[in-house]
């Protein structure tokens, strides 16, 4: 049962992670990448950019050598990705492209103005 539970998240970690390995990689050196999501005590690294880094570690990883570890995480991924998803973000467009709600997504390896 478990093979087919990876194989379904490794489905759906493919869907949900849109951005290739190397711009994911670019965008999590830019401030706006850094200046958001949720930070321990305010302060360090964020949730999401510490997950974008292991989502980067994951994209060059060949499947048959991922772990149970990695899809627990590529789990983690995909529900936040479809959970953010819903909450939708701004109406407009326009202010799409930096608000919180999409640099947020970025950091989980999905960018919402690629569909």
């Amino acid at each position: 049962m478990a093979e087919h539970d990876d194989e379904t998240t490794w489905t759906d970690f493919k869907a949900a992670v849109n951005m290739t390995a190397s711009a994911l990689e670019k965008f999590l050196a830019t401030d706006d990448s850094q200046a958001v999501g949720q930070k321990a005590q305010g302060k360090g690294e964020s949730t999401g950019h510490a997950s974008g880094r292991r989502i980067v570690d994951l994209l060059h990883t060949k499947k048959a050598d991922l772990t149970e570890d990695d899809y627990a995480h590529m789990r983690k991924v995909v529900a936040y990705v479809k959970r953010h998803l819903k909450q939708g973000g701004p109406d407009d467009k326009d202010a799409v492209k930096d608000s919180p709600w999409r640099l947020s997504l970025m950091n989980w390896g999905h960018d919402p103005l690629k569909e």
